[in-house]
């Protein structure tokens, strides 16, 4: 181990690196990436990418990335591809191979296949001499000075332009698209991103009970009541509209200000006003209502009409927060 090393100066070094490489790779956005671009958009078939080695990783990267914001792709490993694998691709499909010389042996066995099958070719290269270059339909300068390896060997500041330049793909399309969050929120129905943009208060609401007492409703009827549901609150209601709500809080409040209680009844207790949400709203939204004002509890309304009641742990078991 070389304790002379200072970590913290390499670091911002190779961040600096690799930043000014994305910059300069974005100054060549040319035409080509232009008309890849509209090419996918009136594609039939599929994106299939391919590479081998580090490139092959930040294929799988891209895949994942245009797959998530509307734009159907697959991976498709370039040593696989000359071992059987070349049966993924289909008449319709567009093919994008990633390498940063453009001259590895399985690239330069793999291309002349894909250039009989007739489907348009992507290159994502940083050699523009190179075989991949050379032989493709289609160029996205990924040239980079020098990787961020101290030896200048390990793929770092290579992999990084690709992987932005795959992102400023995925993107273009997302927005030539008009891909909404709500399509976001189709593909990632199981993530926290997704549930923020589909998950409603009725979801989490109806899983819960409707704690419920009367204007007149006595201390113990309300504490058994708020004991009973385990929403640490309860609604009061009089000629069945919401009236207030009731909490642990509010019931702490009443044992410090009262030695006699008996005679209280729940309207000499409650909040008056209580915050409410319509049941089809967002349950992000119930979170922001609970943030701004600083509450635990929301009560739930179906056009006005008491529904049930929304907690703040209901967001955190969804993974909301």
């Amino acid at each position: 181990m070389n304790n002379n090393i200072d970590i913290k100066k390499l670091a911002k070094e190779t961040l600096t690196l690799e930043a000014n490489a994305i910059q300069q790779i974005g100054e060549r956005i040319d035409s080509n990436f232009i008309n890849v671009v509209n090419l996918i958009l009136e594609l039939k078939g599929r994106v299939i990418l391919t590479g081998i080695g580090k490139s092959a990783i930040i294929a799988q990267k891209i895949v994942a990335t245009l797959n998530s914001t509307g734009t159907p792709a697959i991976f498709m490993h370039a040593a696989d591809a000359i071992h059987g694998d070349l049966g993924i691709v289909q008449q319709d499909d567009l093919l994008i191979a990633i390498s940063k010389s453009g001259n590895t042996p399985e690239i330069k066995v793999l291309i002349p296949f894909l250039k009989q099958m007739g489907n348009p070719l992507v290159a994502i290269v940083g050699n523009l001499s190179s075989f991949l270059a050379t032989n493709a339909d289609y160029i996205l300068d990924t040239t980079v000075e020098r990787e961020a390896c101290t030896n200048n060997l390990a793929p770092t500041t290579s992999t990084t332009a690709q992987l932005a330049m795959g992102d400023a793909l995925a993107v273009c399309l997302q927005e030539s698209r008009q891909f909404s969050d709500q399509d976001f929120a189709k593909y990632h129905p199981g993530g926290a991103l997704g549930k923020q943009l589909y998950l409603k208060v009725q979801d989490l609401s109806e899983q819960n009970g409707k704690p419920v007492v009367y204007v007149n409703s006595s201390v113990r009827e309300l504490i058994i009541t708020i004991t009973k549901f385990r929403l640490g609150a309860t609604v009061v209601l009089e000629n069945e509209a919401i009236v207030g709500i009731i909490t642990d809080g509010d019931i702490r409040r009443m044992l410090e200000k009262h030695e006699d209680t008996k005679s209280l009844t729940a309207q000499d207790i409650m909040s008056k006003n209580p915050k409410v949400i319509e049941k089809k709203e967002l349950a992000i939204d119930a979170l922001q209502l609970m943030r701004e004002n600083n509450i635990s509890q929301l009560i739930v309304v179906d056009e006005g009409k008491y529904d049930g009641i929304i907690h703040i742990q209901d967001l955190l078991k969804e993974g909301i927060i």
